[in-house]
């Protein structure tokens, strides 16, 4: 859609017409009213509101691309003056709300920010915003959010957001930015700079087994209010029993954008120092392996995986690691077959023996047939199917290969 009316689009209805419009719709009204009156004796019909005037006249588009070309201006300038006009006719709360929105884009390190027109129905308008991190995305974030517009004064300034909109990262109290060597860690939650120190440490330790192909940086969200780590989390996800979530922004026209890594409020902070490296060295192997946006591996070899990189280097025992697990098998419930996807589902009841299963049927691989083969398998599972993998790579069946995991999972656990 372009700015100018004169493109073919139909001009909004000069005053008068609006007014004859008007008059010709109180005759409708009111001739309907008297139908209805007379049909139901002497009850009286409803009053018809009035339109309010913001909603009696739509902003046009190069109306809406001003006030957004004024605020991204501003945001790169650091003006917060020329931010906060383009919400000067707003409600006070949304005024505040806004001006911790600005500060927050100001400490962040943008290439690019902005907000694009979309669409408008009446006075609420969707438009884009596009954003991305310097030096860590490789392409645009890009989400949808609602603005409503008001005329005052002949200028048209936003007056409120859409209730429905996820919130970002900067709509969270005021951020805190962390530069690790390899990591950016934004949020406003606690402890920033040990989240950094960990996934810089991580890093290494994932490429020794990934190899180098991948980006060797990530990008870490840690708000401290769950409705944000939720709406960041995306497709419902159920945060209360996950520490930290390899995520994937969206991009433009919906593809998949840069992987992040989003740290739960709450259960992170409740995991001791060895858990939070073991999670974020797992989410950080999603990054590198894409794991996140991986719809054709089996989920037991991207999550087994993930949690064979992040207990590698880690000195733990394997029942101290799999304790449900080894409570199960010690008690004669030896897992029958490989997790299912749903299985790792958030609600599942055995999701923490689901996670186990997984890692112990990729550390059977590593110890009997190499690493390199693991990963070898990995690659091969997200171009053909399970059982082609497991025959090419292991030379076994999905069958034989599931019979030797369960003969693993007794000796290591009983």
């Amino acid at each position: 859609m372009t700015d100018d009316p004169g493109d073919g689009a139909p001009r909004p209805a000069s005053a008068r017409r609006r007014i004859a419009l008007g008059a010709g719709l109180c005759v409708v009204l009111c001739l309907l009213a008297a139908y209805a009156f007379a049909a139901r004796g002497h009850d009286r019909p409803a009053p018809v509101a009035a339109p309010s005037p913001a909603a009696a006249r739509a902003p046009r588009p190069a109306d809406v691309r001003t006030v957004l070309a004024n605020r991204a201006a501003a945001v790169r300038a650091g003006d917060r003056a020329r931010f906060l006009a383009t919400v000067a006719s707003a409600p006070a709360a949304f005024r505040d709300a806004q001006g911790r929105v600005f500060d927050n884009l100001r400490r962040l390190p943008l290439a690019t920010w902005g907000e694009h027109y979309e669409s408008a129905d009446g006075t609420t308008v969707a438009v884009a915003v596009r954003y991305r991190f310097a030096g860590y995305d490789r392409a645009d974030v890009v989400r949808e959010r609602h603005l409503t517009f008001a005329s005052r004064s002949g200028a048209w300034t936003i007056t409120g957001s859409g209730a429905g909109d996820a919130p970002e990262i900067w709509d969270g109290g005021p951020l805190t930015v962390v530069r690790g060597a390899s990591s950016l860690v934004v949020g406003d939650a606690a402890g920033l700079d040990q989240i950094a120190g960990l996934l810089d440490r991580a890093v290494p330790a994932v490429t020794a087994v990934t190899g180098r192909d991948w980006a060797r940086r990530v990008v870490a969200l840690a708000p401290a209010q769950p409705a944000v780590a939720a709406a960041l989390a995306g497709d419902d996800q159920d945060l209360g029993q996950i520490a930290a979530l390899a995520t994937v922004a969206p991009g433009a026209d919906g593809s998949p954008g840069d992987d992040r890594v989003l740290i739960a409020p709450g259960t992170f902070a409740r995991l001791n120092p060895l858990g939070r490296r073991v999670v974020l060295t797992h989410e950080l192997t999603h990054v590198a392996t894409g794991g996140a946006h991986d719809g054709r591996t089996p989920l037991w070899l991207i999550e087994g995986f993930a949690d064979y990189v992040g207990y590698r280097d880690a000195k733990v025992s394997v029942r101290a690691a799999a304790g449900e697990l080894a409570a199960d098998v010690r008690a004669g419930r030896v897992p029958g077959s490989l997790p299912s996807r749903a299985a790792f589902g958030s609600g599942s009841a055995d999701l923490a023996q689901s996670y186990q299963e997984a890692w112990l049927a990729c550390r059977m691989i590593a110890e009997r047939y190499g690493e390199a083969t693991l990963v070898r398998l990995y690659r091969a599972a997200g171009r053909r199917d399970e059982g082609a993998a497991l025959r090419d790579v292991l030379g076994t069946s999905r069958a034989g290969f599931t019979a030797a995991w369960r003969d693993y999972l007794r000796k290591e656990l009983r």
